[in-house]
């Protein structure tokens, strides 16, 4: 009796946070940023385009080894498993910056792209 109301009870509790919905963050509290270089192996490269960003999180101005381009205010993506597979270099989208750890359970091969020093995992608006 005791292990059918613990299963029952686990069985509700899983249910009631599958049913949860992330919550949703208007734009308005959102960076809005470009995905400036899609490099091979999800070697990423975003600059951020609007927003407040904390200067120490990201190079203010980096410059890609092989083709000399500047960018302003980038960072590499570090949420590289979360990230949207829609989304193409050039693409403009608004995103936060997670609190969260990287989420490292997806396959990656290692093949190099230069990205900036500093990274972020960030989380998409809706």
């Amino acid at each position: 009796m005791k292990r059918s109301a613990l299963f029952l009870g686990l069985c509700v509790s899983l249910c009631l946070c599958l049913a949860c919905k992330r919550e949703e963050l208007p734009k308005s509290t959102c960076l809005k940023g470009r995905l400036a270089v899609q490099g091979i192996c999800m070697n990423y490269v975003i600059e951020v385009l609007e927003g407040q960003v904390d200067s120490s999180q990201v190079e203010m101005t980096w410059k890609h080894p092989m083709t000399g381009k500047l960018y302003s205010k980038a960072f590499a993506l570090k949420s590289i498993c979360s990230f949207p597979t829609n989304l193409k270099e050039g693409d403009e989208f608004y995103f936060s910056i997670s609190t969260l750890p990287e989420d490292k359970m997806c396959a990656q091969c290692k093949a190099y792209s230069p990205v900036p020093n500093k990274g972020l995992s960030i989380e998409i608006c809706d």
